[in-house]
């Protein structure tokens, strides 16, 4: 049974922030790849292609942890907390909007008995 975490979590810059907010965030991978149940943690950017032209924010990360308590700790550390308070909620920060969302590779009813 899985107990992995997947994370997006999605940005959009202030008007010509973009490439600004990319470097802060890239700033953020070496630490975070060291801790204990980070298993992938990549800062990504949207692309042109006619192959996806699904709409969302142009700057994502693609993050997988070992388990819950793994991310939950992540969201806890001192330059993480700092990065959304100075970024996402600071007025003078560089994000307009963000959304993180967690998920799970499991069905909710994974490996339940069969009734009936």
């Amino acid at each position: 049974m899985s107990k992995k975490i997947y994370c997006i979590a999605m940005f959009k810059p202030k008007p010509g922030k973009l490439n600004d907010l990319f470097k802060v965030l890239q700033a953020l991978e070496p630490n975070t790849l060291r801790e204990d149940g980070c298993l992938q943690y990549r800062v990504t950017r949207q692309i042109e292609n006619p192959f996806a032209q699904g709409s969302g924010y142009p700057i994502a990360f693609q993050e997988i942890w070992a388990d819950k308590a793994s991310f939950e700790a992540h969201c806890q550390r001192k330059e993480i907390t700092d990065f959304f308070q100075s970024q996402c909620v600071a007025e003078s920060g560089l994000v307009e909007d963000s959304n993180v969302c967690v998920y799970s590779d499991e069905a909710e009813d994974f490996d339940a008995p069969v009734i009936g």
